[in-house]
């Protein structure tokens, strides 16, 4: 899906892979300028050079836990017209393994980070009267999957953020929305898309039958920043093949079989 972007400035946090640069293809197709920022390991000019469409693009190396890089990047960008607040950490453990350490790093990146991003992005967008914001929050934002306290902590404290600044943000006509997707494609779930038994299990709860695709949520962003979503503020959509709305999944053996990765109908 490619929607006309053409004039605007896009910024992606966490921009340099998976779902972070699928979002900034879709943003560069359709013809925005795109500002990468992660990670100097992540490489964020090297990312920003990969991506066509008609805009010009530029790599950035920040760290969403430290404000001054945020601060210092954002000074380097024409006033955004879309900010996507895409970076995140997420490493299982139990509850009573969770260290102080892991709890404090996730907690930093996935959610402090997140409100440094949103409150550089609003401050800039104010004076104009107009912007889109979109955070990337998670199925987690909902559940209590095992092993994944923090994780599940600060997605569920995005929905927060989400909903204050969109309260907050809207007489400036600058909307604030988020995405929260499922089981995704990615590097760092590589190895669960390896193992064809976990997915057999995972996927037979979800009314889809399969896992998503990095691209499937960066389209769900892309329409939440574009005009066709002008009257769309504090909205939360689920991107996860309906598995939020199954408390039991539809797929068993006696209808259905599991094959390349998916369920399918006999």
């Amino acid at each position: 899906m490619t929607l006309d972007f053409r004039g605007k400035t896009a910024v992606i946090t966490g921009g340099a892979n998976g779902i972070g640069l699928a979002i900034a293809r879709a943003f560069a197709d359709g013809g925005a300028s795109v500002w990468i920022f992660d990670l100097e390991k992540e490489h964020p000019a090297a990312a920003a050079v990969t991506l066509g469409g008609g805009g010009a693009h530029s790599g950035v190396t920040i760290d969403v836990t430290d404000r001054a890089s945020l601060e210092t990047a954002f000074a380097q960008v024409p006033v955004p017209d879309i900010v996507v607040s895409n970076a995140g950490v997420g490493e299982p453990r139990e509850l009573t393994e969770t260290s102080a350490g892991l709890w404090n790093r996730t907690i930093a990146v996935n959610l402090t980070g997140a409100f440094h991003t949103v409150q550089l992005a609003a401050t800039r967008m104010k004076p104009l009267r107009r912007g889109a914001i979109v955070l990337t929050a998670s199925t987690n934002s909902y559940d209590g999957e095992p092993n994944l306290t923090a994780y599940n902590a600060s997605k569920a404290g995005l929905l927060g953020l989400l909903h204050t600044a969109a309260n907050e943000l809207g007489p400036y006509q600058i909307r604030v929305n988020a995405v929260c997707p499922g089981l995704i494609r990615t590097r760092l779930t590589a190895g669960h898309f390896s193992d064809s038994s976990l997915l057999k299990e995972y996927f037979q709860d979800i009314p889809l039958g399969r896992g998503g695709e990095a691209g499937e949520v960066a389209n769900a962003v892309a329409f939440l920043a574009s005009d066709l979503a002008s009257y769309i503020t504090g909205a939360a959509l689920l991107v996860d093949g309906g598995q939020l709305a199954s408390k039991f999944g539809p797929w068993d053996e006696d209808t259905a079989y599991f094959s390349e990765d998916r369920w399918r109908l006999r």
